[in-house]
């Protein structure tokens, strides 16, 4: 797999569907295709009333174009935008994705929250935040955002302003990579995995998370040396973090089974 490296001018949908090729995972044309298949039907729905345009958004995109969250909601087909296009199915990132592009031709400005483990839409109000759940199109009230929170991080975890903080499109795209990382994960493909750990880290060089990961994924390929490395680089840049010990032992394991194989 040849390199690819993201640069800062990026765009949507192009910048996904371009990573989506480049992994061996869609047809661009025909996502393409797809894209303005559905993006040419949407301007008949612009009404003058802000409100009744977006009501009249939501019940075209999930009504009658019937898009929705994919059953097998973590596999890597739902984080794919481009099966998303075609099939119109997929997860909260990438219908957020889809219904926001398809918004801005309303002039109706849909903005991500990127909140951990789910994705919502939010168009502001002057002070207010309308906040949605793209995976129904459902309005929701904090109570019910604080839910999806404490789903992902557990009972305790508190309600942070910084959830509801609006992302722009490099945070989105990221999270998209993430998300098809970790479908890759799932379905044993590393090689996919590893591309989109190396697209990550080129815009996050120093986040300690990515590296212990890639080395993780590195390891299953066979790549020790790339796996101690990235290692190496965690304890460097964390040396204070609580599980910086069990980084030290996996990589003195790596070290034996590298002098085992030699």
């Amino acid at each position: 797999m040849s390199e690819f490296s993201l640069v800062d001018g990026v765009s949507l949908p192009e910048t996904p569907l371009d990573i989506l090729a480049h992994l061996g995972l869609a047809d661009r044309q025909k996502a393409e295709w797809a894209w303005l298949e559905i993006a040419g039907g949407v301007l008949s729905h612009y009404l003058v009333d802000r409100d009744a345009r977006l009501k009249a958004l939501l019940g075209w995109f999930y009504r009658d174009l019937g898009f929705r969250a994919k059953d097998d909601y973590f596999s890597l087909e739902a984080a794919s935008l481009a099966h998303t296009l075609m099939f119109r199915q997929g997860n909260s990132t990438t219908l957020a994705t889809v219904l926001m592009l398809l918004a801005k031709q309303l002039d109706l400005p849909l903005e991500p929250i990127l909140l951990p483990g789910h994705t919502l839409l939010c168009l502001r109000d002057g002070k207010k935040k309308l906040l949605i759940d793209p995976l129904s199109g459902e309005i929701i009230d904090r109570k019910r955002v604080h839910a999806l929170v404490r789903g992902e991080l557990g009972n305790w975890a508190p309600m942070k302003p910084v959830y509801v903080k609006p992302s722009g499109v490099k945070a989105l795209i990221s999270r998209m990579l993430g998300e098809l990382k970790a479908g890759a994960i799932v379905k044993q493909r590393f090689d996919v995995a590893l591309a989109c750990s190396n697209m990550l880290l080129d815009w996050h060089p120093d986040d300690t998370t990515l590296i212990r990961e890639r080395a993780f994924i590195a390891q299953q390929l066979g790549a020790i040396r790339v796996a101690e490395a990235d290692l190496r680089q965690f304890i460097d840049l964390s040396p204070h973090d609580p599980v910086v010990e069990l980084v030290k032992m996996q990589l003195r394991e790596l070290g034996e089974h590298h002098e085992i194989l030699h």
